[in-house]
């Protein structure tokens, strides 16, 4: 199987076990059941349009078992009685057995359900939908956005959750898994994994099927559609386009071309996502990720993809495993012009998108749904960030010009990565509070992923930067949106305690933001 060798793997699972550091669930009866049940990592659907969306799936299948036939169903009722398609795919073995399949012909604004068959076997319900019609203004959109879901560090309970709220769209903005090995001394971890480093193909395949087989996950793919993106750890932290902590290494090109794949094996994604085949992943723009997905004229969502096109960060030290924090008087290439966290494609492209959001017939919601805070995070001390917007000044400049040439009806930028809530007015001039207020941000907490500081820290932070309304890291959880013509509705949902898989669930703020008025009010 694409899992480690199974009778290694169960051998380690069961030590594990044992010592009650992971869940039996999570491997040894993954294994047992996936003889029974190929369909044991689950379904998701992703990437709605009006007339349909991408249907996942894998198959658990032998490695070396050849290619499969799947077929698959949508109906408008949870019992398939009314089947409005059915059809055929292939799981092919170059990609692990994984089956995508691009729905179209569906009515736009509707809710649909899904499954897959294979043998005997049939999947679990999925439930999805499609987009409204190009021209239709919905009375809502219920978004939630996640990220940041580093398996040791919680559980699930907010997928939990997530799924009660009932959104129509969950936008995961990055670190779906993260590589690191086991640590060998997990005291105080609520789990761990018995999974190495993840470097080659066959770990990332593995990573992410630890990932997939926690329920509390598979349910928040069943529940509607997603659209994904990634950040660093589906690949190595704070990689940078094809420099890796060695270096722009050919050994780092061949890693990322395997967390890539594995990537896209796991994700609702079209088969355009490959934008030069399976054996163009290692060259550069090898997988499309920036995307727009319409919501009618009621929001246009901007999907982008950080890390392909970025510029290696500033002042960063040979070797070194993360991007450090500089002082911008001592790091000269900080402000150069020249350097993008985007890319001069991916920039040309979100200037136009937002050109066109700008017309007399566009969205009353322009949001930019990407990877970090954008808003300006300046430490007492003078330090900044060189891995998130701040790292990049000259590219965040270049964006807000575009926003206040092209002049959107109402902009909203999310974002995750910093393991913290972040919410923040955005100004025309980042160094002036004064400057006028051209969009709002919602940066988003983790679901498990640890925040690696204090509140008491994140207090004095915030009282350095005006412009920030909110910064909480005790919290981890999701943001959920509630969009109407009018208005823009975020509530921060956290859980009482992420160790535990039966944590509870709050609202630890909520902001609005008026439909031609920019920035965030407390509600």
């Amino acid at each position: 199987m694409t899992l480690l060798d199974r009778r290694a793997l169960l051998l380690r699972a069961s030590s594990l076990a044992l010592a009650c550091t992971l869940p039996r669930w999570a491997w040894a009866a993954l294994q047992s059941a996936a003889a029974d049940d190929p369909f044991a990592l689950g379904v998701a659907s992703g990437d709605p349009a009006p007339d349909g969306m991408v249907l996942w799936t894998r198959l658990l299948l032998p490695a070396a078992a050849a290619a499969a036939t799947v077929q698959w169903e949508i109906a408008h009722d949870a019992a398939f009685r009314r089947i409005a398609q059915r059809g055929q795919a292939v799981a092919d073995a170059a990609l692990a057995h994984s089956v995508h399949v691009e729905a179209a012909g569906l009515e736009p604004d509707r809710w649909y359900f899904y499954r897959f068959m294979h043998g005997g076997a049939v999947s679990a319900v999925g439930r999805t939908r499609t987009a409204p019609a190009p021209g239709a203004l919905p009375a809502r959109l219920r978004l939630a956005y996640a990220s940041c879901q580093r398996w040791e560090h919680g559980y699930y309970a907010a997928w939990r959750h997530l799924v009660d709220d009932a959104p129509d769209l969950v936008a995961f903005l990055g670190d779906y898994i993260y590589g690191y090995a086991a640590p060998p001394q997990p005291g105080g971890l609520p789990r761990t994994h018995p999974l190495r480093h993840a470097r080659t193909l066959a770990d990332y395949r593995d990573r992410y099927a630890l990932h997939k087989s926690d329920p509390d996950l598979q349910a928040a793919h069943r529940a509607c559609p997603w659209i994904v993106t990634w950040d660093d750890h589906e690949v190595e932290n704070d990689y940078a386009g094809g420099t890796g902590r060695q270096g722009a290494t050919d050994a780092f090109v061949r890693q990322r071309t395997a967390a890539w794949q594995a990537f896209y094996e796991r994700m609702p994604l079209r088969a355009s996502t490959l934008a030069r085949g399976l054996g163009g992943l290692g060259a550069a723009g090898g997988v499309q990720l920036y995307r727009s997905i319409g919501w009618g004229r009621l929001a246009q969502v901007h999907l982008l993809d950080d890390r392909q096109f970025r510029a290696v960060q500033a002042c960063r030290e040979p070797g070194a495993s993360t991007a450090a924090a500089v002082q911008p008087g001592a790091c000269a290439a900080l402000a150069d012009p020249a350097r993008s966290l985007l890319g001069a494609a991916q920039e040309a492209w979100l200037d136009a998108a937002l050109a066109r959001d700008a017309a007399g017939d566009g969205p009353h919601w322009s949001v930019i749904a990407q990877q970090t805070l954008f808003s300006p995070r300046r430490y007492p001390s003078g330090v900044v960030s060189t891995d998130n917007w701040d790292g990049y000044p000259a590219a965040r400049e270049r964006l807000l010009q575009s926003l206040q040439h092209h002049r959107p009806r109402n902009t909203v930028l999310l974002g995750g990565d910093i393991h913290q809530n972040y919410v923040c007015r955005v100004h025309a001039a980042p160094a002036d509070p004064a400057s006028p207020v051209v969009a709002s941000e919602f940066c988003g907490t983790s679901i498990t992923s640890h925040s690696g500081t204090t509140q008491q820290k994140v207090d004095a932070v915030a009282r350095h930067n005006p412009h920030v309304l909110l910064a909480d890291c005790d919290h981890r959880g999701y943001g959920l949106c509630d969009v109407t013509p009018s208005r823009w509705t975020t509530a921060l949902r956290v859980v009482d305690d992420a160790a535990r898989p039966d944590a509870s669930i709050a609202t630890l703020a909520r902001f609005v933001v008026e439909d031609g008025r920019p920035g965030p009010q407390a509600a």
